[in-house]
Formats: structure tokens, sequence, C-alpha cells
């Protein structure tokens, strides 16, 4: 990790974001829609790319609290985080567990891996540097 500031914060909020993204994959799919039918079509073409959009989004915030030399590890984390996913999706009866949501899972990660390459690493240091001083 790198030397944050306010590591154990960010280390809490990392597991609060783990925990809702866990939450938001197990729980019913819109349970509080009024006309389920139509919407549960609609996002089942957007599944894939909701999955690629979270990972990437994880990756990245894991990119801004590790060095590169440690991004292999955060890719091995979100893909065996992706794979409890499925696992749990496929524990409780009202979702599906698919391989494909875990290819999905791996293009966000090395999608959001090569935009923390490019520039977006580390984003954590410069945060504090900013707004935390």
């Amino acid at each position: 990790m790198l030397p944050l500031r306010y590591a154990p914060r960010w280390k809490f909020a990392s597991a609060v974001l783990l925990s809702l993204v866990l939450a938001g994959a197990i729980m019913p799919a819109l349970w509080f829609w009024p006309d389920r039918g139509k919407i549960l079509v609609w996002f089942g073409g957007m599944d894939k790319w909701v999955h690629a959009i979270v990972f990437l989004g994880l990756a990245v915030w894991f990119s801004g609290q590790y060095r590169l030399r440690s991004y292999w590890k955060i890719a091995l984390g979100l893909l065996m985080f992706g794979v409890l996913i499925e696992v749990c999706q496929r524990m409780v009866g009202y979702r599906s567990a698919e391989w494909l949501d875990v290819a999905a899972d791996s293009v966000g990660i090395i999608a959001g891996l090569a935009l923390a390459a490019a520039g977006l690493g580390r984003w954590c240091e410069r945060f504090e540097a900013r707004y935390l001083n």
C-alpha cells in the first residue's frame, strides 16, 4: 500500500465499497420497480456492461492506494471477488450465475488498470495532498 496519511480510512472505505457491490449483486433485481418485466428485458442486455463498468471503477479505486507493481494483486483480488459474487448469486434462488459475468468483470479490471497505469493510479496521494492538508 502507498504511504497514505489516512490509510485506515481508505481501507475502511474500500471494505464498505466492496460490501455495497456484493449486496447489490445478490439483492433481488429491481424488486422495487412496479413494471419489472419491461425493465428486466432492457437490463438483460446491459448486465455485462454493468459488470465491466463496476469492476473498472473498483480497479481504479484500488489503484489509487497501491503502487504499479501491485496491480497484478489488485487484478487477482478483484477477479476472485467477481467469482465470489457469482458463487453467492448461485446460492440465492432469485439470481443467476454466469461465467460471462466473470469475463465482463475481467474486461473491466483490465481497462481500469490500464487507465491507472496511464495516469489515474495513485489518485489517493493526489487527493490527500490537495484536499486533506
